[in-house]
């Protein structure tokens, strides 16, 4: 399964929607695409989990290492993730309490 990306800005946060699995193969193209934004001065990063149908100890990695980078800039990096699966991953490690987690982009709008 590849790792589709997409980019769009929506009320001034960009936003990386993300689609496929993020696994040790493909985990380093999000990276990646979180890195160049960084480097292009862009430090409010929303990742859009709702098409992810797999995550795995990788894929969380390159999460953090995102949030350390953006936080070097005052920066944020939030999610949007709906899947249950998903959200348990995020709760067993204790990473729902360092991630904002929205379940949806109209959620974030809101916001």
């Amino acid at each position: 399964m590849d790792l589709t990306l997409a980019t769009r800005e929506i009320d001034g946060a960009t936003i990386v929607a993300v689609g496929g699995e993020i696994d040790v193969y493909t985990a380093p193209k999000l990276r990646d695409r979180i890195t160049e934004l960084v480097a292009s001065g862009v430090y409010d990063i929303v990742v859009d989990m709702e098409r992810v149908e797999f995550l795995d100890s990788t894929g969380l990695g390159v999460l953090v290492g995102g949030l350390k980078k953006v936080r070097a800039h005052d920066g944020s990096l939030q999610l949007i993730c709906n899947q249950e699966r998903l959200l348990k991953i995020f709760r067993i490690t204790g990473l729902a309490k360092v991630f904002t987690i929205h379940e949806s982009a109209d959620q974030l709008a809101a916001g």
